[in-house]
């Protein structure tokens, strides 16, 4: 895949045009490039890292354990997403990130990304971008957890994950591949999986939405957007390009 082509470039593209330069740091910045094995932790709570990934194939879900062994998703990152930015910065981090499937990443050293920003500041700009939408995302989740009633906990959380892969070309609004079971949604939305799978089923009756087989189907897009009062104001999709 060239870099034009990648998620990366298609994601950052949303905020601003880039130019050859920096579409060329961006092509240094993936070349360093790695194979992960489903169910291995690229990056564990408490790791001292000096490391970033950039996501080019594959899912991926950051995760807090509780000491009673319990798991907390907090968010899965698609191609195009970066892991452990933050725990570059904060040079400890405070969750893992573990592949849903087999991956591809490319690690990013701290010195490099560094370099990036310094030579250039519209890429560090809209570096900050992404990174300041992937902490909505996660208000938006613990708006959900606390407030939305597991149908539109649900709703949301599809349509969601449906807008962020059509910003990376893998989504439509009639539907995406999706690898989670309903264990990793269980985790995520704070349902049991008995839960997810009868909240699910009520959806497929109610003719709006069907998760199976992993392939997510909308047949009434309109209609799950209203039942999950789904305003992706916070994903910034539609704004206006960084000239």
């Amino acid at each position: 895949m060239t870099v034009e082509a990648s998620p990366l470039i298609r994601k950052l593209s949303a905020f601003v045009r880039l130019s050859e330069v920096e579409l060329a740091v961006l092509e240094r910045l993936q070349q360093r490039r790695s194979s992960f094995i489903a169910g291995r932790d690229i990056v564990h709570q408490g790791q001292s890292a000096q490391t970033a990934y950039i996501l080019c194939t594959g899912w991926v879900c950051s995760y807090k354990l509780q000491p009673d062994g319990t798991r907390q998703i907090v968010d899965f990152q698609v191609p195009g997403d970066f892991l452990g930015l933050r725990s570059v910065l904060l040079r400890t981090s405070d969750h893992s990130f573990e592949p849903i499937v087999d991956i591809e990443a490319a690690e990013v050293p701290t010195s490099d990304l560094l370099d990036a920003f310094e030579q250039t500041p519209r890429l560090a700009t809209a570096i900050l971008w992404a990174a300041s939408r992937d902490e909505a995302m996660v208000v938006e989740h613990l708006v959900g957890i606390g407030q939305r009633d597991a149908d539109a906990r649900m709703a949301h959380f599809l349509l969601e994950l449906g807008s962020r892969l059509a910003l990376v070309g893998m989504g439509t609004k009639e539907g995406y591949d999706c690898p989670l079971t309903q264990y990793h949604l269980a985790d995520t939305l704070g349902l049991s999986a008995v839960h997810v799978n009868r909240v699910l089923r009520q959806l497929r009756e109610s003719e709006l939405v069907t998760f199976r087989d992993g392939r997510v189907t909308f047949h009434d897009y309109g209609g799950l957007v209203e039942l999950a009062e789904f305003d992706p104001e916070y994903l910034d999709h539609t704004g206006p390009l960084l000239a």
